[in-house]
């Protein structure tokens, strides 16, 4: 098989391969070409750097060239970053009406829509607390109580903003209140100021659903279409994900030194450990004392629920597989199931709000800033405001990051240092979502007075 062959079969493999792995190979090639390209190659880049050259591939011209190239890596870099910020607004909006105005649109559900919102607002709520102890404990954006933003190539914020961001107190919730109810929504969508967006779409969700037909049906078809292109689009983008995270690794691993991986690994540790601590404690401790469940068999039922959704990183692909468990298995009516379940997997994302927490206070904590209560509790209002707001869209963590970030006053370029690692990190989340909306049509139909659900 001659060179050229042997790259191509290469590269159409790695083309097969599922997105987390792109990524993963994305990061670590990305990673040796930085060092490459900065010079330092060292004992182990050298033996990459002697593969690469008895695969054909030609590294001599490479040190002129190294200062140019990290130029357009950092282009390709930021260009993704702002693809991912052009669809932020037409998603918020889009999936929430739409979501929000299929929901209204149904007859009321009474004292089960009650319990079903009052479940998912009270276990995000945990999940919120748990990410934001374990982030407050750890530090992950701190070595040595040494902020991190010169490691990971990131510019010291302006001092005024720092005292700004420092110096919000409770009274700050009440700006944050205001930016809810924005007087001019194209002014607030220009602004970015994102919570407005969301109540907005919420609201204009919920009218929808009360409009009568013709028009009902006719604006639903119209903002589901808009939704499902916006969809189109966002897979476009995600499907080029290798190629950015490729140059955002290769700008970063050009500039700086191996110490950035510390950061990164303690912030993934940290995001592990509190994902567990809800999914293995506050959660089955719902079932046991609330819903009067064993864990143990719940695990067991809901098991390929919870492995689909950690291979499709998507509630909603996995949201067929989650009735099927928690009607079979679990033994919870298709009455409960069918308003739950899709519900859940529309507005309840427990790893979702507890991501965006601990991620946003890593990213504070990079720039070198101590938050207090009041920043704290402002980060978790809209961590469960956002986790309502955008759950349902792809990478919907991303998109919440950067809402809770405008809102506090972080620049959103810290989303930047995360991508290397959310790929992974989204499977986990997404593996919690799927349970903790399982455990939820289990606590509401046990509330309901079901029988025949497991013990």
């Amino acid at each position: 098989m001659s060179k050229k062959a042997y790259h191509e079969t290469m590269i159409r493999k790695i083309l097969r391969l599922e997105l987390h792995w792109q990524i993963l190979i994305a990061i670590l090639f990305g990673w040796v070409v930085g060092k490459i390209l900065a010079g330092e190659v060292g004992t182990y880049g050298l033996m990459i750097f002697w593969s690469l050259e008895r695969a054909g591939i030609d590294f001599s011209y490479f040190p002129s060239l190294g200062a140019k190239l990290i130029g357009i890596f950092d282009f390709i870099g930021t260009l993704f970053l702002n693809a991912l910020r052009m669809i932020v607004i037409p998603l918020i909006v889009s999936s929430i009406i739409a979501g929000v105005g299929n929901i209204s649109s149904r007859k009321t559900l009474g004292r089960m829509g009650g319990y079903t919102f009052f479940y998912y607002m009270f276990t995000s709520f945990l999940a919120i607390l748990v990410g934001l102890v374990a982030v407050n404990i750890i530090s992950p954006g701190m070595m040595n109580g040494v902020k991190m933003s010169h490691l990971l190539g990131l510019e010291d914020l302006a001092p005024a903003q720092v005292k700004s961001i420092e110096s919000a107190d409770l009274t700050g919730m009440v700006d944050v209140l205001l930016k809810m109810l924005p007087p001019n929504i194209i002014g607030a969508a220009y602004e970015g100021q994102f919570l407005g967006i969301i109540t907005f779409s919420l609201l204009f969700g919920y009218g929808l659903g009360r409009l009568k037909s013709p028009y009902r049906k006719s604006l639903l078809s119209f903002w589901q279409g808009s939704y499902d292109i916006i969809m189109n689009i966002t897979h476009i983008i995600i499907a080029f994900a290798p190629i950015g995270v490729f140059a955002l690794i290769v700008k970063i691993s050009a500039t700086t030194g191996y110490e950035v991986i510390k950061p990164l690994i303690f912030f993934f540790l940290t995001v592990v450990l509190a994902l567990a601590v809800h999914f293995f404690v506050t959660l089955p401790l719902i079932l046991k004392f609330i819903a009067r469940v064993n864990p143990i068999k719940h695990y067991v039922a809901m098991a390929p629920a919870v492995m689909t959704a950690f291979s499709t990183s998507s509630s909603s692909a996995a949201l067929p597989v989650t009735i099927e468990c928690v009607e079979e298995k679990a033994g919870v009516s298709n009455s409960v199931t069918s308003f739950v379940l899709p519900l859940g997997a529309t507005i309840n994302m427990d790893g979702t709000a507890l991501y965006e927490c601990v991620a946003a206070m890593f990213i504070a904590q990079v720039y070198g800033l101590e938050l207090g209560f009041a920043q704290q509790f402002i980060i978790a209002f809209t961590a469960l405001v956002t986790s309502i707001g955008v759950a349902g869209v792809p990478s919907a963590s991303l998109v919440a990051i950067a809402v809770i970030l405008g809102t506090v006053g972080l620049p959103l370029e810290g989303i930047g240092i995360i991508l290397a690692v959310d790929r992974v990190l989204d499977m986990m989340r997404t593996s919690v979502n799927i349970f903790g909306d399982s455990c939820g049509a289990v606590v509401v139909a046990k509330l309901q007075g079901e029988k025949g659900i497991l013990v």
